[in-house]
């Protein structure tokens, strides 16, 4: 099948929250490309801690098997790379990052997020996109861990933004007063990257 024909199938149709599910200027891709900023980071489960800090009530870092003890979700999702290609209705497991927020009580002074990763990466999110239904901190995909370079163990999944924001290799979640610019958002990207308004660049 032609990439156009690829596209054309999915024409029209709408996602779960009623917009097209390929958004403008991108295209279908069968293939789960691997593109990172920086070296792949390979950390065992053994070594991987999460922590969840800055303004809430009840900071917390997970290890491995207390992260896997979370409630545990598996949803079908679309995701969207800035580059211009869309994967579509794939399965992805993980937790809720509702649950977690239920359990560290942000502050009524936090509005944002800086999520910050092994490698030192960093992107930032919005309070109220983050406390999404779809937001997983995300473990497998199509029934299978993430690998390394798919940003295993564990990775943010924000399928209504830009994959930027879906950051590889979590390490850090920290809660914020207001929204500060991440990695790519201070070299010129979107702060709020919605693809169905082609937010790719500050300018958009």
């Amino acid at each position: 099948m032609s990439l156009f024909e690829r596209d054309s199938a999915w024409k029209g149709k709408l996602n779960s929250f009623g917009k097209e599910k390929l958004p403008p200027g991108q295209h279908v891709t069968l293939k789960f490309p691997v593109l990172t900023y920086g070296a792949t980071q390979y950390i065992s489960t053994k070594d991987w801690r999460l922590t969840f800090d800055g303004l809430v009530e009840k900071p917390l870092t997970l290890n491995w098997e207390q992260f896997m003890a979370l409630p545990q979700v598996t949803i079908t999702a679309d995701f969207h790379c800035v580059t211009r290609w869309s994967m579509l209705d794939k399965t992805w497991t993980g937790v809720p990052v509702k649950e977690v927020l239920k359990l560290i009580v942000p502050k009524p002074t936090a509005k944002a997020v800086m999520v910050h990763c092994y490698g030192g990466y960093t992107t930032n999110l919005t309070l109220d996109i983050l406390n999404d239904d779809d937001v997983l901190l995300c473990h497998s995909w199509e029934g299978a861990p993430l690998t390394p370079e798919h940003g295993g163990p564990c990775r943010l999944l924000v399928p209504k933004r830009y994959a930027w924001k879906s950051a590889k290799w979590i390490a850090r979640l920290e809660f914020l007063p207001e929204d500060r610019p991440g990695f790519w958002e201070q070299n010129g990207y979107s702060m709020s990257a919605d693809p169905w308004k082609e937010e790719r660049f500050s300018d958009d």
